[in-house]
């Protein structure tokens, strides 16, 4: 028996009609009558007597209801008192570029969220989440990184990468755009191995650098030497857009990086478990239908 079964019987038994409790639940109707089926098979006593017009509790189900009402009660008083703790417990979370913009409404009342203020690279978070520096981190992961360092990554968002280029703004193909790799593996890791994939899959140029030009003006300076649209990382970047440079759709395919919430797979804590759930409630991730990712992006499926 699962709570949830208890929460449709009470559900059913209010409403004496099947289409109208599962119109409340947000469940499909034929899944509800499998569950009250399923739930009087446990308890080993029918609910409801019921038939093409009408629905009534049986004698068994008029006993049981206090009951269940009684348990769901105790079910959410539990609900309440765990996140009372929760919210007064700190949660560390790290970040690269990208958050949502409502992420303090979102634990509200939930955690005491403490957004740290070292932006770092997305493998650099992802170890600190590892080693317990912070709880949570929102990065651009691997599915071997979450595997090798025992994490958990939830989809939050997803960024469709464009390319720069001086005067012509039309769509440009991956395969005609530039993307730069540096030769700091230690702060650009994520972004190389990215880059790098997208150039051998997708038929873009590679340029190798050493002066950190992924972003900022040097970024621009690498776009006028090369006089090629050059694909612009996800990194947020202040560097105002000099004169005659555009931003260009690239397709052919899309690229797309994504944002994971990254936890530890054995997190236990009230607070953080409250807040993974608070962040990634209700998130809806569209991807283009030509976007790609990398083979081991762990949305790429």
């Amino acid at each position: 028996m699962e709570l949830r079964q208890v929460r449709y019987f009470v559900a059913v038994a209010e409403e004496l009609n099947f289409g109208r409790a599962a119109t409340r639940l947000r469940i499909a109707g034929p899944s509800l009558s499998q569950q009250i089926k399923s739930l009087e098979r446990d308890l080993g006593v029918p609910l409801f007597d019921r038939d093409r017009r009408t629905v009534r509790l049986t004698s068994f189900g008029e006993t049981l209801l206090p009951q269940a009402r009684a348990l769901l009660e105790q079910a959410d008083a539990l609900r309440r008192t765990a996140r009372g703790f929760a919210a007064s417990e700190p949660v560390r979370l790290g970040y690269v570029s990208w958050r949502p913009a409502d992420l303090s409404e979102r634990v509200t009342g939930i955690a005491q969220l403490l957004v740290d203020t070292w932006v770092m690279p997305s493998h650099t978070q992802a170890a600190r989440v590892a080693d317990g520096s912070i709880d949570l981190a929102i990065c651009w992961v691997r599915a071997t990184d979450l595997a090798e360092q025992e994490l958990t990554g939830a989809l939050l968002g997803a960024d469709r990468l464009f390319a720069v280029s001086i005067g012509d703004s039309s769509p440009v193909r991956a395969q005609d755009t530039v993307v730069l790799v540096d030769a700091d593996t230690e702060a650009w890791a994520s972004w190389n191995i990215y880059a790098l994939e997208f150039a051998r899959e997708a038929g873009a140029s590679v340029e190798r650098i050493d002066d950190h030009g992924i972003t900022g003006q040097a970024f621009y300076e690498h776009v006028r030497r090369l006089r090629r649209p050059v694909v612009s990382s996800p990194k947020r970047d202040a560097t105002p857009l000099p004169r005659g440079f555009v931003r260009r759709p690239v397709v052919d395919p899309v690229p797309v990086w994504t944002w994971a919430l990254v936890s530890r797979r054995d997190e236990q804590r009230p607070a953080v478990l409250a807040t993974i759930e608070a962040l990634t409630r209700d998130v809806k991730v569209e991807f283009d239908p030509d976007a790609w990712l990398p083979a081991d992006d762990p949305f790429s499926g």
